[in-house]
């Protein structure tokens, strides 16, 4: 009896409850702690983002200085303050606040049980999307012991602060990382030094920056740079770049799982059906190469060629951490839409087919060539009396941006887009293929309108033309600085669907 009524003992019941304590954060930084003791449960850089309990990190930029916001951060809650100068607040003071986040982000990686596993994701696309989907899959399985970065916080401020949000019992850190410029990778990967490196694809995104395609899937590579001893790398064997970064990969010792729908996947896409319910029913082939040969079967929430191929690198990577490929399952089929990046809002509509909604797809946050096609298609399968697409410029795509802008005249062809709103100066090369499309060609032709920015798209939607009527699905999608994303709010405000629940979450 006495055995049974014993609780057990774990590895982890050592580890306080609190994230940090002020004594740990001075340790962590080199700096000194003043002003009381002080214990936090979460870490933030942006005072308007603090939460009781938090830690603020005062950091000085170019633009503004978050010394400037102490006073408002401890008036929202902020147990304690990462500074470099005397402040009248518990607090640790250091020499330098960024070089000190990065600090405390190696610190909480370097505290991390040493069967907890860390995975790092980038790519061109659908990078946050990846992360999202495996955060599910892993916290699902370790019953709420994953971590991951939230948002997009991927860059030489997020990844640290990720880091460092990170509670020491984790068994599952997943982040992502990204880059505009080769030798960021190669800083943030040092930083998460990931048991799994995940590459979703390569495409043309900030190539301005880049002499070509090949230079960013170079710079993707980075990542591999800060693999653990015996890493594995998941690369898109349907990429013209999978040997680049395969060969890259194995220089710095990583072991190389391909997925997708080549013959030479080791995780193959067998088949993709849609469901009754709009998502997308994947059956997978894990081959010899992997370890552990097998056919799953299982559903994902969201529909498109891009999450099918996708989901093979969550469940790649799921298996690559030990982690519950069951469990992974069920929670790709759970996983809700995501704000940005595909979130679909039934919104309520006048004339039209008669039932009264239209369907509004939010893949506002980002645009690239490739995501540009991918949502584009996946638009051309949506079910719908017309097709709209509202497309923003899309950014940093450097001499050759007017041809991908060009090129997306055809895309929308196939997809059936009976109208397309085009929002921004780079928009331009678009509106002036469409304007020498053969209609005679086309069983109905595609009407347009180019505007300079959202506030202008927004007038031109609320006019008796243009206003979404019953059955139609409209796409809207461009960078996220073209601002697409205040337009979804106002719509799907104005015309909310009081008969169901929207559906927004975060990812990419």
């Amino acid at each position: 009896m006495n055995a049974i009524l014993e609780w057990p003992v774990e590895d982890d019941d050592a580890i306080g409850t609190a994230l940090w304590i002020a004594a740990q954060i001075a340790e962590a930084t080199g700096g000194v702690a003043g002003g009381g003791d002080f214990a936090v449960a979460g870490a933030a850089t942006d005072s308007r983002e603090v939460m009781e309990g938090d830690l603020f990190i005062a950091l000085t930029g170019e633009a503004a200085d978050g010394h400037r916001f102490v006073e408002g951060a401890v008036a929202r809650g902020a147990s304690g303050v990462l500074v470099d100068r005397a402040v009248a607040h518990a607090h640790v003071c250091v020499g330098d606040t960024s070089a000190a986040l990065d600090a405390l982000g190696r610190a909480a990686r370097a505290r991390l049980n040493a069967e907890a596993r860390v995975i790092g994701v980038t790519g061109s696309a659908g990078k946050t999307g990846v992360k999202e989907a495996l955060y599910a899959a892993l916290d699902r399985s370790s019953r709420g012991q994953a971590h991951r970065s939230v948002k997009s916080f991927n860059n030489h401020v997020g990844v640290p602060l990720s880091l460092a949000r990170m509670p020491a019992r984790t068994r599952f850190g997943i982040f992502e990382m990204g880059m505009n410029h080769a030798g960021e990778l190669s800083a943030l990967t040092r930083l998460v030094r990931p048991h799994v490196a995940v590459v979703t694809t390569i495409a043309p995104a900030h190539i301005g920056h880049f002499a070509d395609e090949a230079a960013i899937a170079q710079a993707k590579a980075e990542i591999f740079e800060g693999l653990e001893p015996g890493g594995i790398a998941i690369v898109p064997a349907d990429s013209p770049h999978a040997q680049l970064l395969a060969g890259v990969a194995r220089d710095h010792g990583a072991r190389v799982i391909l997925f997708g729908t080549a013959a030479t996947a080791d995780v193959r896409l067998i088949d993709a059906l849609p469901t009754a319910d709009g998502g997308t029913l994947v059956t997978a082939e894990f081959g010899e190469s992997t370890g552990s040969p097998r056919k799953l079967c299982y559903t994902i929430s969201q529909p498109g060629a891009h999450w099918a191929v996708n989901s093979l690198a969550v469940m790649a990577a799921v298996a690559a951490v030990g982690g519950d490929l069951g469990a992974a399952g069920l929670a790709l089929a759970e996983l809700p839409d995501l704000a940005g990046r595909g979130a679909r809002h039934p919104i309520v509509v006048h004339g039209g087919d008669g039932t009264g909604h239209a369907l509004l797809i939010d893949e506002s946050y980002n645009a690239n060539p490739a995501s540009m096609l991918a949502t584009i298609t996946q638009l051309g399968a949506t079910p719908a009396r017309r097709r709209m697409a509202v497309l923003g410029a899309m950014k940093e795509l450097g001499e050759g941006g007017d041809g991908y802008h060009a090129g997306l005249a055809a895309p929308l062809v196939a997809a059936g887009v009976t109208r397309a709103l085009l929002v921004g100066a780079e928009m331009a090369p678009l509106a002036a293929a469409l304007g020498t499309i053969d209609l005679t060609t086309l069983a109905a032709p595609i009407a347009f309108v180019h505007v300079p920015g959202a506030a202008q798209a927004a007038a031109i939607l609320d006019s008796a033309d243009w206003a979404p009527q019953g059955g139609d699905a409209i796409l809207i999608k461009g960078s996220n600085s073209v601002g697409l994303s205040a337009l979804v709010k106002a719509l799907v405000a104005a015309r909310a669907d009081t008969d169901g629940p929207h559906t927004t979450a975060g990812g990419d």
